[in-house]
């Protein structure tokens, strides 16, 4: 009688609010990759010029790869047209300009409450540009400060006596918690950023077949990119954020089975496999070692779409390991390094698993010892500002799936309640 009693308590009201209640806890915040920042600035008619800068930058590629909260600091049409900052984007080269724009990029979520509580004494907060490896120090960091009379929020670099700062005019966008956009009333420059170099410095005109020749163990893949050629698109990118080339040994070509043979691959598919072995930025080795987000997108992931194509790099035993899905590489030794241009040596072939599967025939994966690089570390190393780490491989998949199994079981449930009160 006990059961009858209770149930009869429970009216279906109860239960459709239990299922709506089970539905909005599975799922998440939409990413931050989802949202086309350029539309949403472009939106607003006093930011059409400096979403027109992100556009014709790198920037954006970047922030496609990036699945956590950020707080875009945008500049307004009006500040972006008077100096200081219509001197920067006036004389700036794109590549500059881009790490620039990164410095405004602050990888953390802050809505106007959040603002309001910043302590006098300030915060620091990482930037876009730190993730870079480009920033000395934690100069790719902001401090943001708050004045207790006047609730002026203002924005600079944490190094003593610096000259560039901003202030926050107003809140624009807030999607939590995802992106929050605020105005603010000039470009900020990242300390011990040099202008002058960075206006005068020539484009370095890297030939990356005649770099890997020179390099003397480096023949089969210098073949094959100037056979494919990929290899002019390679050097065209080589200036905005730069490129990073990791080129697997004449070994490694050796060791691939007999069946396996990638002369063989159709052009198209030959020209995605090389592609999977160059990233859209500058990494120095230092940075390799520090990345902060895991798993990044190549070449071939431009070309494809987001999620696909891409390379989870980790520090393994003191080096750098590079994960396929299907092979785990080393890098063996730095080949050139020069922003903005990096090129290692891999201990294996990068075989993406979108071509190959999961079990390439007659290779059989993967673990491949990691040992430490053959030459020292590039002499450009960077400290990194810690950051929370990214998701492990599956976890978001996994979530989904434990919401779909307890939403299911949760209309069973209800159903069969249901079911018992009619029958009462």
């Amino acid at each position: 009688m006990a059961v009858p009693f209770l149930i009869s308590h429970i009216t279906p009201f109860t239960f459709f609010y239990f299922l709506l209640l089970s539905s909005s806890s599975s799922s998440s915040p939409t990413a931050v990759t989802d949202l086309n920042i350029t539309s949403i600035l472009s939106s607003f008619q006093n930011f059409t010029s400096f979403a027109s800068l992100l556009s014709s930058t790198s920037v954006l590629s970047d922030l496609t790869r990036r699945e956590d909260p950020i707080t875009l600091l945008a500049v307004p049409n009006l500040y972006l047209s008077t100096p200081p900052s219509s001197d920067l984007t006036r004389r700036l080269p794109p590549s500059s300009l881009g790490d620039i724009l990164r410095y405004h990029i602050l990888l953390q979520y802050f809505s106007w409450t959040n603002l309001l509580q910043i302590p006098p004494s300030g915060v620091l907060v990482t930037t876009l540009l730190q993730t870079t490896g480009r920033a000395p120090a934690n100069f790719g960091a902001v401090n943001i400060t708050r004045n207790p009379l006047t609730e002026a929020i203002t924005i600079q670099s944490p190094a003593p006596y610096t000259a560039s700062n901003a202030t926050v005019l107003s809140l624009i966008k807030s999607l939590p918690y995802n992106i929050t956009i605020l105005a603010v009333n000039s470009l900020i420059v990242p300390y011990d950023f040099n202008l002058m170099a960075s206006e005068t410095r020539p484009p370095l005109g890297l030939n990356i077949t005649k770099t890997l020749i020179d390099g003397h163990n480096f023949n089969v893949a210098a073949a094959l990119l100037s056979a494919s050629g990929v290899v002019d698109e390679f050097e065209s990118d080589e200036g905005g954020a730069g490129i990073t080339l990791f080129v697997p040994t004449d070994g490694a070509f050796g060791d691939l089975p007999g069946n396996l043979r990638l002369q063989s691959l159709p052009a198209d598919k030959k020209s995605v496999v090389l592609k999977f072995h160059v990233l859209h930025s500058y990494y120095p080795l230092g940075s390799l070692e520090s990345i902060v987000n895991p798993v990044q997108p190549t070449l071939a992931t431009e070309d494809s779409g987001a999620g696909s194509f891409t390379l989870n790099i980790s520090r393994v035993n003191g080096s750098v390991a590079i994960d396929t899905g299907i092979v785990l590489a080393s890098v063996t030794q730095t080949v050139f390094d020069q922003n903005p241009v990096a090129i290692f040596g891999v201990s294996k072939v990068l075989l993406p698993r979108e071509i190959f599967g999961k079990d390439p025939p007659g290779h059989s994966v993967v673990g491949t010892a990691v040992h430490p690089p053959e030459l020292s570390p590039s002499p450009e190393k960077s400290a990194w500002l810690s950051s929370p780490a990214s998701s492990p491989v599956g976890f978001h998949e996994e979530i989904k799936s434990d919401g779909q199994r307890f939403r299911a079981l949760s209309s069973i449930v209800a159903l069969y309640c249901m079911v018992l009160y009619l029958m009462i």
